[in-house]
């Protein structure tokens, strides 16, 4: 799968993860980052960190259409922009008070960033349906291993379980991986239990293979 810091999509949510104005912190193979979805349903993606003491921007509030700072509540926009400093409520923010924004879109129930500046639109996943998002302890090439299978250049392993084919969905995290598990088409709660179990055995797996990788 094509690293982020190219400029290539990285899905690092699932839509129902982000429900209208909440915030939550999103990794990426450049760190992390906070995604933040607005009152009226706009997702945003913006670096970690408050230009005003550094706190974590995920860990903050929206209200509104804008993103707030848990510490001093500075507030922010969609594009970066300063738009309230509470201590000095008198006070327009400059212009050079702002933090880095990545393009993100919102596609097959899956949040994708891009930290470079894109040549297309991230991947469609036509027919497939988010189920659970889990994290291996492991790298893609463990992870394909387990699978007896490579990636897709969309970044997709497919996998066979009782419930059917599964679609793994991989984003690479600093040795770590991300993995969105998508179904082809709506099962039951018998079917998606089986197809959840699926994914825990191959990121068990996936895990061991990465220790003994280590361990040589």
């Amino acid at each position: 799968m094509p690293s982020d810091t190219t400029g290539f999509w990285t899905p690092v949510a699932l839509s129902r993860d982000l429900p209208a104005g909440t915030a939550m912190p999103a990794r990426t193979a450049s760190g992390s980052i906070a995604l933040w979805r607005s009152a009226s349903g706009r997702i945003s993606a913006s670096a970690d960190r408050c230009p005003h003491r550094g706190m974590r921007l995920s860990h903050g509030f929206v209200r509104g259409e804008a993103l707030s700072c848990i510490y001093h509540g500075w507030s922010y926009d969609q594009a970066g922009h300063c738009l309230r400093i509470p201590a000095h409520p008198g006070l327009a923010p400059p212009e050079t008070i702002r933090v880095a924004t990545y393009d993100v879109e919102e596609t097959g129930s899956v949040i994708w960033v891009a930290m470079g500046t894109p040549a297309s639109k991230p991947p469609r996943l036509d027919g497939l349906v988010p189920l659970r998002s889990l994290t291996a302890f492991a790298n893609i090439a463990a992870i394909e291993a387990a699978a007896g299978a490579k990636a897709s250049p969309d970044g997709i392993v497919e996998i066979d379980a009782s419930a059917g084919t599964i679609s793994l969905l991989l984003s690479p995290q600093d040795g770590q991986t991300l993995i969105h598990v998508l179904l082809k088409g709506v099962l039951g709660p018998a079917g998606a239990i089986g197809a959840s179990r699926a994914a825990e055995s191959l990121r068990r797996r996936a895990e061991g293979l990465q220790k003994k990788e280590i361990a040589r």
